[in-house]
């Protein structure tokens, strides 16, 4: 089969998926439309990531985060011209469309040439990511507006799809997925000397460094405790906390290394997708503190492998639990490591989506069931 991937912010947990997608369909031809955020990552770096040659590249030049009228009608007509050049040379057996951008303008593209087999994955709710009310209405609008130009939803875990479906929109959902064999390697025992706590990714709103600084604070003058950020970003500033250390962008056995060896896994999120960082700590079987929000809630199950809190002082009260407990954070990431094999494996992701390249209907597992009851 012949895929298209149109990204328009290929970066973050997308490259993740995308890579993930190409190395695990190795049969099939991957054709990858994007652009490019040089502020995150360049695109000659995430190259170097795609070693397979099953994978090949045309670039999105006017593709751009920010709502603009006339940038957007300009990468819709150069993706226009794309996915009909394709289409003429019979390039094209699916499209998937990666985050909210390329959701909008690729399905009106693919509606007006009449490509069917069309899945969207939003890799994050963009009404939920606004800064106002008006800015999540707007983006709500959108989201329906696009619906309209058909394509399946694929939302990737239980509680986005709950939230798709507050406003009206059916989905399916497919969990994101790793591999949970292959880094075993990495399972250090936490260094003793502190109590650790780690969380990865940009520093940005969206994962609030506000909260993560003001829970740090709480711990400033108990030398016991460490915090420490992997990534960088344009809240950096927010971490003023003598006891966070950032460590900036690191190579990803790096990233591992210093995962294994704290004591527990700190999400503060305002939502996610469903988040890679927080999949790579069940894997590396650390227990879990993650706010209550949409994408983190799917990754606790049943308060065995950690806790999700609302409030800055509900994690501080959590921490001291663990920090005085210690003995029972070792059984919590075994239990980590158990919940993720069995509902985030990356080989159940992939064969579900290979489903829907081949057009293919496909229904949400039993095991996602409950939790959109008991959303």
């Amino acid at each position: 089969m012949k895929i298209v991937h149109v990204a328009e912010a290929f970066a973050g947990g997308i490259v993740v998926l995308v890579k993930s997608l190409v190395e695990n369909l190795p049969d099939d031809e991957h054709i990858i439309v994007h652009g490019e955020r040089a502020h995150v990552t360049k695109f000659s770096d995430i190259r170097k990531q795609f070693a397979r040659t099953n994978a090949r590249f045309v670039r999105w030049h006017s593709a751009q985060r920010s709502i603009s009228l006339g940038k957007d009608w300009a990468a819709f007509w150069e993706l226009y011209r794309v996915l009909k050049r394709l289409k003429r040379q019979h390039q094209i057996d699916a499209v998937h469309l990666h985050s909210s951008k390329s959701g909008f303008i690729g399905r009106f593209v693919c509606k007006l040439l009449k490509i069917n087999n069309v899945i969207y994955t939003p890799n994050g709710a963009p009404f939920l990511v606004g800064t106002s009310r008006f800015s999540n209405f707007l983006y709500k609008q959108l989201e329906r507006l696009g619906y309209g130009f058909g394509g399946q939803v694929v939302t990737c875990s239980p509680s986005e799809q709950v939230e798709y479906e507050k406003i009206g929109i059916r989905s399916i959902t497919i969990n994101n997925g790793i591999p949970f064999d292959r880094t075993s390697g990495y399972d250090l025992e936490p260094d003793n000397k502190k109590f650790c706590i780690v969380t990865s990714g940009r520093i940005i709103n969206q994962k609030n460094p506000a909260l993560f600084n003001s829970i740090a604070q709480y711990f400033e003058e108990l030398k016991q405790f460490q915090f420490v950020w992997i990534g960088d970003g344009p809240e950096k500033a927010l971490l003023t906390s003598s006891n966070i250390k950032v460590t900036g962008w690191l190579p990803g056995e790096e990233v591992a290394r210093l995962i294994s060896s704290a004591n527990v896994y700190l999400s503060t999120a305002n939502f996610e997708g469903l988040p890679y960082a927080v999949l790579e700590a069940l894997a590396l079987k650390k227990p879990v503190l993650l706010t209550d929000s949409v994408g983190n809630r799917d990754l606790v199950k049943s308060c065995l492998n950690g806790d999700l809190f609302k409030h800055h002082a509900e994690a501080i009260v959590k921490l001291l639990q663990y920090f005085n407990n210690a003995s029972m954070l070792n059984i919590m990431g075994e239990y980590s490591a158990l919940h993720g094999k069995e509902s985030f494996n990356v080989n159940h992701t992939f064969t579900r989506y290979k489903d829907l390249y081949k057009g293919n209907h496909i229904e949400n597992d039993k095991y996602l069931k409950p939790a959109l009851v008991n959303a």
